[in-house]
């Protein structure tokens, strides 16, 4: 589990961010479909589906009841905000409380870069672990360029990637990731949630899955709901 250091917020406050990021993902994923065309995935049941959440990055306890699915791109701008601002929130109300794990997936879809920081990301994963992974993951996002004319440029360039990574690991341990990330070894991981992210229907980013299930709710109380009912739901197996 990564040691992180929790953002605390309050109760009303955290709401209130909740259900902007719901808000400014609709605005996000219309941008999208306007202006880059190419995620225009056919929507699927969301129903629950068996997912193997093995060999994936994630937050909380090995062996908290419920698990949460982020599906975003490092080069999404309201993936940053979500990270920024929903995440914290998230790790407060149902990570740190023992209710859920919470997990990142990749679906890379905006151009180029998106894919690179992707295969990357999971190249820090499976050579320096899950610690390093969200340090890592945490500090792409905050690198994140705000301006939107940087959206379809290539930024994330492979010596950025090295350099950004520079910053949170040793100069031994960026060589096993570039050389992971050089021979594709972790090739198969991207591809494996890209995958997932085709079967559960994920048409924007970022999309939470509680169980297997999509949310569609707009508030942090009904996150907590979705995952207090998928709780019971578990017991009940």
């Amino acid at each position: 589990m990564a040691n992180k250091k929790k953002n605390e917020k309050s109760g009303s406050n955290s709401s209130a961010k909740f259900t902007f990021w719901v808000i400014g993902l609709v605005v996000v994923c219309i941008a999208a479909f306007i202006f880059l065309g190419n995620h225009n995935k056919k929507q699927e049941n969301t129903e629950a589906n068996t997912i193997d959440y093995s060999n994936q990055p994630y937050l909380g306890e090995k062996n908290a009841p419920v698990s949460i699915i982020e599906f975003g791109d490092y080069k999404c701008p309201n993936c940053k905000n979500f990270a920024t601002n929903v995440v914290p929130i998230i790790e407060k109300e149902l990570v740190d409380t023992g209710k859920a794990k919470f997990y990142f997936m990749n679906d890379s879809f905006i151009n180029t870069d998106s894919i690179r920081s992707a295969k990357f990301a999971e190249s820090v994963f499976k050579e320096l672990g899950n610690e390093t992974f969200w340090k890592f993951h945490e500090l792409l996002y905050k690198k994140q360029p705000n301006d939107s004319k940087y959206e379809k440029m290539d930024v994330f360039t492979e010596e950025f990637l090295i350099n950004t990574l520079k910053e949170v690991a040793s100069d031994k341990d960026v060589d096993k990731v570039v050389k992971n990330f050089q021979s594709k070894d972790s090739d198969a991981a991207w591809d494996k949630d890209m995958k997932y992210a085709e079967k559960l229907g994920v048409t924007g980013t970022p999309t939470i899955f509680v169980n297997g299930e999509m949310f569609k709710g707009q508030t942090i109380d009904d996150l907590k709901n979705m995952v207090d009912n998928a709780a019971k739901g578990k017991k009940n197996e």
